[in-house]
């Protein structure tokens, strides 16, 4: 991996900011620093004003765990395009078995993590989040809830930051967003920015040429292509992006 606003990767981001580019982010570790409670999680200030420039320079979306409410509530404002939810499930046609699938997993799933001290299981309709953060033996909490987890049918388990994430399997995932984004949009490239396992399902699509994949933070086993150093990075990254934007606009005048 390499980092991305190393001085030397500079000509990769300006040939993207001449082209037809739709952006893409993560808001949880990307948008907004990891928090103790999720729903405590907000943008800095300088986040939200840069993410509203940038919105206003390419098109945007938001591809996100939270649910699709949840997570517009936190970027309403900034210009973004669109805010898909439930690690790209939300919106999306037919989405009635998915969330009967999720439905019927939540009630056995409270009946064996009852027991479980700071264990926290957040119902999002079309998925389930089990946080074990506040668990007093953490790697006790992660394999009750993959042990429950594994007695379930038809679930894919995506794991995280002090969360286990349960996804009917089949169900259109954060790579599908962004590519039924990039069509809807008539963009010819991507760009998306993610932190996390499901963020993967993107770093992982086989499209060169068409898609850069930038991590939040190096890690050797992601298949993203570049990295930024960490969280607060992001910030750099957003004003190079317009700074770009904006110097390929004059030079094309």
């Amino acid at each position: 991996m390499k980092d991305i606003l190393a001085p030397a990767n500079r000509p990769v981001l300006h040939q993207l900011a001449w082209s037809n580019l739709l952006l893409g982010f993560d808001y949880d570790g990307t948008l907004a620093p990891i928090v103790a409670e999720p729903q405590d999680a907000r943008m800095r200030e300088s986040t939200r004003d840069l993410l509203e420039q940038v919105a206003h320079a390419y098109p945007c979306v938001v591809i996100s765990g939270r649910s699709q409410d949840d997570a517009l509530r936190r970027v309403r404002g900034t210009g973004v395009f669109e805010v898909i939810g439930n690690h790209g499930l939300e919106p999306w046609r037919r989405t009635e078995p998915f969330a009967a699938q999720v439905q019927a997993w939540v009630p056995r799933l409270r009946q064996r993590l009852a027991d479980l001290d700071g264990v926290v299981l957040e119902d999002k309709s079309f998925s389930v989040a089990v946080h074990y953060r506040h668990a007093e033996s953490r790697k006790r909490a992660r394999a009750a809830i993959l042990t429950a987890a594994g007695e379930l049918d038809e679930v894919r388990v995506v794991g995280g930051k002090c969360v286990v994430n349960l996804i009917p399997r089949g169900a259109p995932h954060k790579g599908t967003a962004l590519e039924t984004a990039r069509e809807h949009l008539r963009c010819d490239v991507a760009l998306y920015v993610g932190d996390d396992e499901t963020d993967e399902d993107v770093f992982a699509l086989d499209d060169p040429g068409r898609l850069l994949t930038i991590r939040v933070g190096a890690d050797v086993r992601s298949r993203a292509s570049f990295f930024i150093r960490d969280q607060g990075a992001i910030d750099a990254l957003l004003a190079r992006l317009i700074e770009l934007r904006a110097g390929s606009r004059r030079l094309a005048r």
